[in-house]
């Protein structure tokens, strides 16, 4: 047996981590060092969209390191091309940029919008953003997040973030009325990190109506709820909407570092060469991870099955604890699901590791469950007779 320490004397210590550490994965399983086995429903974070080893995804991978892993954005990188024009196929929008991360992304739209209001004369611009956000940890990307304990201890701030509720157009309305610095309002369409809070899709049409109606850019970051967790390709679909800049990241590469930002015919112009950039953003193997993706998600039709499983998934987790004392709500689409208690519930994260389930608690009291998008019914089947059991004996405790 592999001891795994709690923490490293050479690592930072940034992490309340689970005392595994993994060796392998197949399909939607991974073994620990000591040969343990999971049933992983949390995917990496919502990353692992296609699962661990897929039988396409490696060998495309394995082909690229062959040839060609970095070179800079110095020069033309063909896969860049590829994936830019799948992403706009796939969204309805202009043109690409290619970064790293999600929080990479959102910094990205951030200074876009700025650069937006600059372009029209606006010298302090601001944006509308949400509580209970979470865009990253960045300054900037900390500022716009609604959540004061990750904030905490890094003060001063970014200024120019106005931030309102959830699905509450009248006091949207009422917090930049009159203010001619507004140029962006900028989203989740489903909360992750806040506690899988969705947008309405009433609301999110009639934002997009508010923003054309006052020439602001919708910013709708998707970076957890998209590439098909819902059962679209990105969640404000579901809505009918278009945004004019969509931050995307986690699943885009299945576990290789991508991220982008899509923008709109109202944003596809604003960045010019020398305003934005990246050492590594759209290197070669990082475009050849995304064209993969979307390809094997294509061929294997992993949207109508995010939805489908998901679906099951959700109406399995509300039969077997929807009416409980002390479950609060069961929410969420397709492969993006939250089950809230009535009390803080972080300790099940070790729990259901030790019974053989992977899953994180996100906002203290809300139970995340972001499987790969290769999940089967009989996976979700088994997703809920572990955890079931977990959640009723914890309700029960003192």
């Amino acid at each position: 047996m592999a001891l795994i320490e709690a923490s490293s004397p050479h690592v930072m210590n940034t992490y309340g981590r689970v005392p595994i550490a993994m060796s392998h994965g197949q399909g939607v399983r991974v073994w620990d060092v000591n040969g343990k086995q999971y049933l992983d429903a949390l995917a990496g974070i919502a990353v692992n969209t296609l699962g661990h080893n897929h039988p396409r995804l490696v060998p495309a991978l394995q082909d690229q390191l062959a040839k060609i892993i970095h070179c800079s954005n110095y020069y033309h990188v063909p896969g860049q091309e590829t994936l830019a024009a799948k992403l706009v196929e796939l969204s309805g929008m202009s043109s690409v940029f290619f970064c790293s991360t999600g929080l990479e992304a959102n910094e990205a739209a951030i200074k876009l919008a700025r650069k937006y209001g600059h372009d029209r004369g606006i010298e302090r611009p601001e944006i509308v953003v949400y509580e209970k956000a979470f865009h990253g940890r960045s300054i900037a990307t900390l500022s716009a997040t609604g959540n004061e304990k990750v904030q905490k201890g890094f003060g001063p701030l970014v200024e120019g973030f106005i931030r309102v509720p959830l699905n509450d157009m009248d006091a949207l309305r009422k917090a930049t009325e009159g203010n001619p610095n507004v140029v962006a309002v900028f989203f989740e369409t489903i909360q992750g990190e806040g506690g899988i809070n969705p947008m309405r899709v009433d609301y999110l049409q009639q934002v997009r109506q508010l923003c054309d109606q006052r020439d602001w850019l919708l910013m709708i970051d998707e970076v957890q709820c998209g590439m098909g967790r819902t059962g679209k390709w990105f969640a404000h679909q579901w809505a009918g909407i278009k945004p004019d800049v969509m931050p995307l990241a986690k699943g885009l590469g299945s576990g290789v570092p991508v991220g982008a930002v899509v923008a709109g015919p109202k944003a596809a112009n604003i960045f010019q060469p020398g305003n934005h950039g990246t050492t590594f953003g759209g290197n070669p193997l990082a475009m050849r991870a995304g064209i993969e993706t979307i390809r094997i998600m294509q061929e294997d039709g992993l949207l109508e099955n995010a939805a489908c499983v998901g679906a099951h998934l959700m109406a399995a987790l509300r039969r077997e604890l929807g009416a409980l004392p002390g479950v609060t709500d069961i929410r969420g689409q397709g492969l993006m699901i939250g089950v809230e208690l009535a009390k803080p519930c972080g300790v099940l994260t070790q729990r259901a590791a030790d019974n053989g389930l992977l899953i994180s608690v996100t906002a203290d009291n809300v139970i995340r469950i972001v499987p790969p998008l290769i999940l089967t019914q009989a996976e979700a089947d088994e997703i809920v007779a572990l955890l079931a059991p977990l959640v009723r004996e914890f309700l029960a405790s003192p």
